[in-house]
């Protein structure tokens, strides 16, 4: 039995919309029970405005660490194949505790602000020469170490990198330590599932890094090695010059050439799959697979934006990932995809889905909806699903007067810091007052990891 055995709220979010005191009784880190109109019971951990925690559907831990590094302005004009350059630099000396220690951090912080879950596609497999580890899932057991301490939810996409462009290009020096072939990635995807096996509601899946990176028959063995409702996400689409590379390479833009050669569908998460033609947008939409959109980085890398208002009007299922960690922010994704809709398209809310409807509502259940699908995993107050949860702080003047989806309104756009008072993973709270119960520990390993790759 959880520690957390029963929470009360005096207002949480359901499937079916906003419930009146509700009790949410936990057993072996599940939702056993949920009740309406009940009063909350001597011991209860009681509170008012309960959600669902969050899911993180994009994640690179490791560039936690370097989150500030990139922010010079180089010769010429900067882009994501510049920042680029700063995180090979970064990465060259990061070893399987630095993982650890930063990740820790990156984690904490996406508990601190609504994250309950996190899609760790994780590519940095190999010791700094490129020499594998003796056991060759070293890095992903740190990651999950990290996930133990800080008691996040991990879907850990193991992934596939082999080649430096279109065409199968001879991978570069620099990327020495993400490249598999096929039988070594089998069985570093292997070694990933039986460490998983320790943490509780964990999932595997899999992840070709992007087109350029593997050829069209390295893509079909990788969705023939997943398991049937394995999660398998890719990059695609995320800047322009990778769109004209792939036309030259194949005639076709990145997202149709994937559309046209895989069996693309729920399963599939398309990570950014930013620069579309509007038949695209809505063949991706037909598709079933989950945009994933990570508005912090895109914004971050100048990559540009999603077409949200059409793939949603097509039918399309999104969610939102922190991609490069340098801000981690559940309020701030949510906020910053919305914005950057108003600003390309001069409307406001964009991403409300009916006349009258809340813009923070949709987003939020969107959020919830689709990042659960592409991580493979339910996120929603019902019983069966993990415990997971979030306590927003109603006396937060963002919260005044408001009631239901407001609050949402007010947690994304009006909020900034401390709104999120409380947060419960398998119904263990691990967040109380905003703040990570192992908070100072991480931070000073974190410390202690970055004087060592920086000194």
């Amino acid at each position: 039995m959880s520690s957390a055995a029963r929470l009360h709220f005096e207002h949480a979010m359901l499937p079916d919309g906003w419930g009146r005191d509700v009790t949410v009784t936990v057993s072996d880190g599940l939702i056993a029970r949920i009740e309406r109109g009940t009063a909350p019971a001597p011991g209860d951990d009681a509170h008012k405005i309960g959600l669902p925690g969050l899911p993180n559907l994009h994640s690179h831990a490791f560039q936690r660490g370097m989150a500030g590094l990139a922010e010079r302005r180089g010769a010429g004009d900067d882009s994501f194949w510049t920042w680029r350059e700063v995180m090979y630099r970064f990465v060259e000396r990061m070893g399987p505790d630095e993982m650890r220690a930063i990740a820790g951090l990156a984690y904490v912080e996406m508990l601190e602000s609504g994250f309950t879950r996190v899609g760790e596609f994780h590519y940095v497999h190999h010791a700094p020469d490129g020499t594998p580890y003796a056991n060759p899932a070293e890095m992903a057991a740190a990651l999950a170490g990290a996930a133990e301490e800080t008691g996040i939810a991990l879907t850990l996409l193991p992934v596939f990198y082999a080649h430096a462009g279109f065409g199968g290009q001879a991978a570069g020096e620099d990327q020495r330590r993400f490249v598999h072939d096929i039988d070594s990635f089998a069985r570093l995807r292997a070694r990933s599932a039986e460490i998983l096996a320790a943490l509780p509601d964990a999932v595997i899946g899999l992840a070709p890094h992007s087109l350029r990176a593997v050829t069209p028959d390295e893509l079909a063995a990788l969705v023939a090695m997943a398991e049937r409702q394995a999660p398998i996400h890719i990059h695609v689409a995320e800047q322009q010059r990778e769109v004209r590379d792939c036309l030259a390479w194949s005639g076709a833009r990145p997202v149709e050439w994937l559309l046209d050669h895989s069996p693309v569908d729920q399963r599939w998460c398309l990570v950014h799959a930013t620069h579309m033609t509007g038949a695209e947008t809505a063949e991706m939409a037909r598709s079933t697979a989950v945009a994933g959109l990570c508005p912090i980085t895109e914004a971050n890398l100048g990559d540009g934006l999603f077409p949200v208002r059409d793939f949603l009007a097509a039918g399309g299922t999104y969610g939102v990932g922190s991609d490069s960690n340098v801000l981690i922010d559940a309020a701030e994704e949510m906020r910053l995809l919305e914005y950057g809709q108003r600003l390309q398209c001069q409307s406001r809310n964009m991403l409300a889905t009916e006349a009258g409807g809340s813009t923070g509502g949709a987003i939020v259940r969107a959020a919830l909806t689709g990042g659960g699908q592409a991580l493979g995993t339910r996120s929603a107050l019902m019983e069966g699903c993990a415990a997971d949860l979030v306590s927003l702080d109603a006396d937060h003047p963002a919260f005044i007067a408001r009631e239901r989806d407001a609050w949402l309104d007010g947690w994304i756009f009006a909020a900034r810091r401390g709104a999120v008072d409380a947060v419960w993973r398998r119904g263990r709270k691990i967040v109380s007052g905003g703040r990570h119960h192992a908070r100072d520990a991480i931070v000073a390993r974190y410390r202690a990891a970055l004087a060592g790759l920086f000194g």
